[in-house]
């Protein structure tokens, strides 16, 4: 398949991306560090100041913000051939909208952050069944009934989710409003949260041949052999975990999914061998920069950057969608 950017170049480039947003974010925020005091706080064992913000608060939050960003990247990616339809994203299917109703009630009767993320988590199994539930049809569900039917749970969750807020006691709205428009201060989760990218990278790249396939059409996929509706189901339902996962740690950050598998696609082809893994890595850097940009621009107020992702994911869409005219 054809390249546009040689892969010898575009993956270590990821990578030094990925390394040179990390140490930013280390470095950078209400306390500034030197490299050299970032490097300390890693080889040294003497309790300081610099140590304790670099390992417990700005490590866990930046890998927090990669672990995130790839899984929705990757989510996307994988969305988009499952639907056949290139405007597919994790919260078009009404999952985050699910995920978003459960935490927001969680806020409400004062759990704890692990019941929140955990009502978010079930908040985002729950919209996913009833949208493929609902999505049933005579003959199975097609991509166009699936995606029809996320569009009105994600706009039903999105009215319950008003009324939410403005049923809240006022010392909860700001929590909830901030939760709603991605917050990664609650980043204690990081390590579970890259085993998952890591490991649904892999099932990626072992299903890369197979998704090539299925992207050229059901019918196709069935005439070399391919079980279309049992991989159909198991692409949904795993991108439906990996979206709940990451909103259930981060809450909504959109246009991530949507945006980052468009220009993987762009610089790198069509290859889903390729796509999968370049997806998982841009999605990690972009997430973690704009993570950086919301601690920093106004420091030492945090800016949500769910709101941040759409400034640039909207202007940035427009542009792709100008450029891809016929």
């Amino acid at each position: 398949m054809h390249h546009r950017l040689p892969l010898s170049v575009a993956f270590p480039l990821l990578a030094l991306a990925a390394i040179v947003v990390l140490g930013a974010s280390l470095g950078s925020g209400s306390l500034a560090l030197s490299p050299a005091d970032v490097a300390a706080a890693f080889w040294s064992d003497t309790p300081s100041l610099a140590r304790d913000v670099v390992r417990e608060l700005r490590l866990p939050r930046a890998l927090t913000a990669f672990a995130v960003g790839g899984l929705l990247a990757l989510s996307g990616a994988v969305l988009q051939v499952l639907l056949r339809n290139p405007l597919a994203d994790p919260y078009v299917l009404g999952v985050s909208g699910g995920a978003s109703v459960a935490a927001l009630l969680a806020l409400m009767l004062g759990l704890p952050a692990a019941g929140v993320d955990g009502m978010a988590a079930l908040g985002a199994l729950a919209a996913c069944l009833l949208v493929f539930a609902l999505a049933q049809g005579p003959g199975g569900w097609t991509p166009t009934r699936l995606l029809l039917t996320g569009v009105v749970v994600a706009a039903g969750a999105g009215s319950v989710v008003s009324l939410l807020l403005a049923l809240g006691d006022e010392n909860q709205l700001r929590g909830m409003v901030f939760w709603l428009l991605g917050d990664l201060s609650r980043s204690g989760r990081w390590a579970w949260l890259l085993s998952l990218l890591a490991a649904a990278t892999a099932v990626g790249l072992a299903l890369g041949r197979h998704l090539n396939v299925l992207a050229r059409g059901p019918v196709q996929a069935a005439s070399v052999g391919m079980e279309v509706a049992r991989l159909q189901a198991l692409l949904f339902v795993g991108s439906a975990v990996l979206t709940g996962a990451a909103v259930s740690a981060a809450g909504s950050i959109g246009f991530v999914g949507l945006v980052t598998p468009h220009l993987v696609r762009l610089a790198l082809g069509s290859d889903h061998r390729v796509v999968l893994p370049a997806s998982a890595l841009a999605g990690g850097v972009l997430l973690m920069a704009a993570d950086l940009a919301a601690r920093t621009l106004i420091a030492p107020r945090q800016l949500p950057v769910g709101a941040l992702t759409a400034l640039v994911g909207v202007p940035l869409f427009l542009l792709l969608m100008y450029r891809q005219r016929p």
